[in-house]
């Protein structure tokens, strides 16, 4: 079953972005995109899932936090028609959110329990089928020619079955922050470490520590000192609603949230054990941009910059002219 449905979290509450984050979230931050128009970082994301096939999207939002995004997500009022009708870019922007709106649904999290948690509240909705999960405060880049790393996934999805989560490489010094995956690459025509190589994954952890990741989690063919890690984007098979609700179920919680690493470990012993769906991974082809970072947030705004209308007049400003 070819995957139609996305889910995006975004129902954080941007502490590290605050004050910038008082009144608005962080997945309403701005970037000027490859078109040249200014977007809110979760529209770029939903125009990335819509561009890779995907059809029906639901954002998990924080208790009474739908709206700043219906808001946003919605058709044009007739005197909103009035303001942008002699600026037919802007008119055409405004049209193509009312269709996107459409496209949209909403779950509320009840209770700000971990991220495992809040992509459980989506499970009704997504119901038998598989879905791309993503960070709503999470924005990708790609090389020209290259598809989205959306699409990689679901290609990679429809090749194997199963689940997949993306991998990057990350340097030992990193691994104490994200998750950790040690994986048995599936293409001998491809270094381990190379993009569009896919794996069957054998143990994964969250934040280990350098020791244990030295120890356990190095992916033969790797180079030394690196890691094959979270990229920020997976695309599941339901069974990973059985496994969060599992650890729901029976409070298994860590560092007092349920996460969504504690699910995935679960349903990686039921894939190696047989008795779950298979669950591999992929080295995207991409660069991540974590916006709800100032200094990630300001590598991400010049790095889309660089990719937009404006890249000379980019290029011309971060020169450094400090004396």
């Amino acid at each position: 079953m070819t995957t139609r449905k996305a889910v995006i979290t975004a129902a954080g509450r941007g502490t590290r972005m605050f004050p910038a984050t008082r009144a608005i979230q962080k997945e309403m931050l701005p970037l000027v995109d490859r078109d040249g128009l200014c977007k809110p970082t979760i529209q770029i994301i939903v125009e990335e899932c819509l561009g890779a096939g995907i059809e029906e999207i639901c954002i998990v939002v924080e208790r009474g936090g739908q709206g700043p995004f219906r808001e946003h997500f919605r058709a044009f009022t007739d005197d909103e028609k009035r303001v942008f009708e002699k600026k037919p870019e802007l008119y055409a922007a405004g049209e193509r959110l009312g269709e996107i709106s459409e496209r949209i649904s909403y779950v509320e999290q009840p209770s700000p329990d971990g991220f495992g948690h809040a992509v459980y509240q989506a499970k009704d909705w997504v119901g038998d089928e598989p879905f791309v999960l993503l960070l709503g405060d999470h924005v990708y880049t790609t090389r020209a020619g290259i598809a989205s790393p959306v699409a990689q996934m679901i290609t990679v999805a429809d090749e194997t079955g199963g689940s997949v989560t993306g991998v990057r490489l990350d340097p030992e010094s990193d691994v104490s922050v994200t998750g950790v995956l040690k994986c048995e690459p599936r293409n001998p025509g491809l270094a381990a470490d190379a993009p569009g190589q896919s794996y069957n994954i054998r143990a994964l952890k969250e934040k280990p520590t350098p020791d244990e990741a030295r120890a356990t989690l190095h992916t033969d063919g790797v180079k030394d000192g690196y890691y094959l890690c979270h990229f920020g984007i997976h695309l599941f098979t339901p069974g990973i609603f059985d496994c969060l609700g599992h650890l729901i179920e029976n409070n298994i919680r860590v560092k007092n949230e349920f996460q969504l690493t504690s699910g995935q470990e679960l349903l990686l012993e039921r894939s190696l054990s047989g008795t779950g769906t298979p669950y591999g991974a992929v080295f995207l082809d991409a660069d991540r941009w974590d916006i709800g970072m100032p200094d990630v947030y300001l590598e991400s705004l010049t790095a889309y910059g660089l990719r937009s209308p404006f890249a000379s007049r980019i290029r011309s400003v971060t020169v450094d002219n400090t004396p």
